[in-house]
């Protein structure tokens, strides 16, 4: 059966999906199948019920936003140093801080270079990052750096 995932707390472990049969379905990490340790809210996922729970769930579509972890990249390998790629994940207040760093920091010069390697290290993460982790962390996540 289809389903969406609607809510999914990774410090609990467990989640609820709602089925294509409007039934509501509770499941574990340990449901999850394919090599899947996490899922996104608005996820949707294909599952077998089983006494109202659902079990064998496999993701078939993220449902993650429109925050793209490539053009999260490209904005961080052009323009890193001045925070665009935190503007651009609604990181505002990291954005801030990487725009003053690294505009009015090359006076001082150590802001400056400390922008500039901020910003290469996290295009490096980003890149390596899996679609489902780098949403978790930095879209649905208030994760801000590193």
């Amino acid at each position: 059966m289809r389903g969406k995932v609607l809510s999914y707390d990774d410090s609990l472990a467990q989640g609820l999906i709602s089925g294509d049969d409007g039934v509501r379905y509770g499941f574990t990490r340990a449901d999850l199948m394919g090599g899947a340790r996490s899922v996104a809210t608005g996820s949707t996922v294909d599952f077998e019920a089983s006494d109202g729970r659902a079990v064998s769930v496999y993701v078939v579509s993220t449902g993650l936003s429109d925050k793209n972890k490539w053009v999260a990249a490209l904005l961080t390998f052009f323009f890193g140093i001045w925070g665009v790629h935190k503007f651009y994940l609604g990181k505002n207040t990291a954005g801030v801080i990487m725009l003053v760093c690294g505009t009015v920091g090359w006076f001082l010069v150590i802001p400056g270079i400390a922008a500039a390697l901020i910003s290469f290290i996290e295009l490096i993460i980003y890149l390596l990052k899996s679609e489902q982790k780098f949403h978790e962390d930095y879209v649905a996540g208030d994760r801000s750096w590193f």
